[in-house]
């Protein structure tokens, strides 16, 4: 199981969330730099009829999962879509899900 961390505005992620699951209903989600420990999974649920964006912090390369080239940067997260972030480092991470662009 998880633990559900409900958010109704924009949100940045904490130390603590690793592990959980990040239910946002509006504002998007931030994934920051040097904040998340290395091996942690973190789930976003788009909890809402719209899109939410998840933003790459400064500093942080968040890489899309499974494309055929290299592509980093802030994705969109669809209507009632899920993804998960893994942190290989602190400061790189990989995003998958559905409905993710």
């Amino acid at each position: 199981g998880t633990t559900i961390n409900s958010q109704t505005s924009a949100y940045s992620l904490v130390a603590s969330d690793a592990g959980k699951t990040i239910s946002i209903t509006t504002g998007g989600v931030t994934v920051p730099n040097a904040t998340i420990a290395s091996g942690s999974i973190i789930t976003i649920y788009n909890n809402s009829g719209s899109s939410q964006t998840i933003t790459q912090g400064s500093g942080l390369t968040l890489q899309w999962a499974g494309q055929s080239s290299s592509t980093t940067g802030n994705r969109t997260l669809g209507l009632y879509g899920i993804c998960s972030i893994l942190f290989v480092t602190t400061s790189n991470a990989v995003i998958s899900g559905a409905g993710l662009t």
